[in-house]
């Protein structure tokens, strides 16, 4: 059996991915994978957790594959109680068969040996239907342990109606992302350009991975913390520099009040994710039309980057006696172009499949955007996003420190670039918690 440290780092065998392979049955996966024979015409049930409502795409899997019946079992969105929900079955050794996982949150799922290994049952045939990089998130070891799903590469949702009213031009780069938000603090009777949700780490992630930060990494079996490179606290600073002058609305988003002001138009843009869409769509629909969706402003002139916010795979538990029918739903479920309509129209994100942008439902014009085919300015982005971007097997607890950081820094009290000098040493410290070798950079 191989050294724990070794185990938990990411090793060259990974390649581009994360090597977070586990061995044996740990803390965590009361019980192993184990695929159960069947005898012709036996019917297998599957059970399958998640958060997104998928109602119509499983119903349309159980009228067309009578073998193979899924239940499907909405649980609570994530960190509100579906991950709990989810270890607490592996160490009951009565998992569901499949889970959906976000892909940050794949590699502590790994640290307690709780996915089954699907390159054991055949899955890497099917790598040249997914995205490159979204299949490598899903890569530990070398090994695929996930499906995936969605992703949600990034862009800038914009007020196209008041930018014009204010005689601002969509920022092409954050130099003049902070000259429009000064004309919209002048002209804009009480509106800002974006609101700076503090307590969303995640969100804020997506900007120290355009610019090229690395927060975490590997040297061998050493985990590498960088929280507060040169380049992660350039963007703090610029962020700082934008609450200090009063030119964003601090709020919580995606929350009632944030939606108000989307509607109102207390903020005239918002840099978020691909399924942002929807929510904009159902939140604020006296805005329909107005909308417009643009690249990300750019930190130096001329350049091409983008990033991720968000995005899920669908998990094989460890402990299920079906994994063979697991995988063949699992791949179903986010590459048949029937299926792909149905999650797009529950809000699930940008595709974890290759798809023809032209005939999926992705391509179409749309009224509320004014007519524009926005999705191909998300498509552009997703082809923009560095994949070497990695998370830790503590990074619920690294999102839990920014949040409460960022949150004091919001409030006045320091700086964001205090917040991640001080979420450096906490990282280290959770790593080190864990048994894991760990160093700042």
């Amino acid at each position: 059996m191989p050294d724990r440290r070794s185990v938990l780092a990411w090793g060259a065998a990974a390649a581009a991915a994360p090597a977070l392979t586990a061995c044996g049955e740990s803390a965590g996966a009361a019980r192993l994978t184990r695929q159960t024979k069947r005898k012709r015409g036996q019917k297998v049930n599957l059970v399958f957790w998640t958060w997104v409502p998928l109602q119509k795409t499983v119903a349309l899997w159980n009228r067309t594959h009578p073998d193979i019946h899924v239940d499907l079992q909405i649980v609570p969105g994530a960190t509100n109680g579906g991950y709990q929900k989810m270890h607490a079955s592996l160490k009951a050794g009565s998992p569901p068969d499949l889970a959906q996982i976000e892909y940050h949150t794949l590699p502590e799922f790994m640290l307690v040996n709780g996915l089954t290994n699907l390159s054991e049952h055949g899955a890497d045939k099917l790598k040249d239907e997914y995205v490159d990089w979204q299949w490598k998130q899903c890569v530990f070891g070398g090994r695929l342990h996930a499906i995936p799903q969605a992703s949600g590469p990034m862009a800038n949702f914009y007020r196209k109606d008041l930018f014009e009213r204010w005689d601002v031009e969509v920022p092409r780069t954050w130099d003049e992302f902070r000259k429009a938000a000064i004309k919209i603090k002048k002209r804009g009777g009480g509106s800002r350009i974006t609101a700076f949700p503090p307590t969303n780490a995640m969100w804020y992630a997506s900007f120290p991975w355009q610019r090229g930060a690395r927060w975490i990494r590997t040297e061998g079996d050493t985990w590498i913390v960088d929280f507060n490179s040169k380049l992660s606290l350039e963007v703090a600073d610029f962020w700082d520099g934008l609450l200090q002058d009063e030119l964003i609305t601090v709020q919580p988003d995606l929350q009632s009040g944030w939606y108000r002001s989307a509607q109102t138009g207390h903020f005239a843009s918002w840099l978020g994710a691909q399924w942002g869409d929807a929510l904009l769509r159902g939140n604020a629909p006296d805005t329909k039309g107005d909308w417009r969706v643009a690249p990300l402003p750019q930190w130096e002139e001329g350049q091409n980057a983008s990033a991720n916010w968000g995005g899920s795979c669908t998990a094989i538990l460890q402990g299920s006696r079906h994994p063979e029918e697991a995988l063949e739903f699992a791949h179903w479920l986010n590459t048949d172009s029937k299926s792909i309509d149905l999650l797009v129209a529950a809000g699930y994100g940008w595709p974890g499949a290759r798809i023809d942008l032209e005939k999926s439902a992705l391509g179409k014009r749309d009224p509320f955007f004014g007519n524009q085919r926005y999705n191909e300015v998300f498509e552009e982005s997703d082809g923009q996003i560095d994949t070497s971007w990695k998370w830790a097997p503590t990074n619920t607890q690294s999102f839990d420190h920014i949040k409460d950081a960022f949150g004091r820094a919001a409030a006045g009290r320091g700086t964001l670039v205090d917040a991640l000098n001080d979420v450096q040493g906490r990282v280290l410290d959770d790593l080190a918690a864990k048994g894991l070798k760990a160093r700042s950079a």
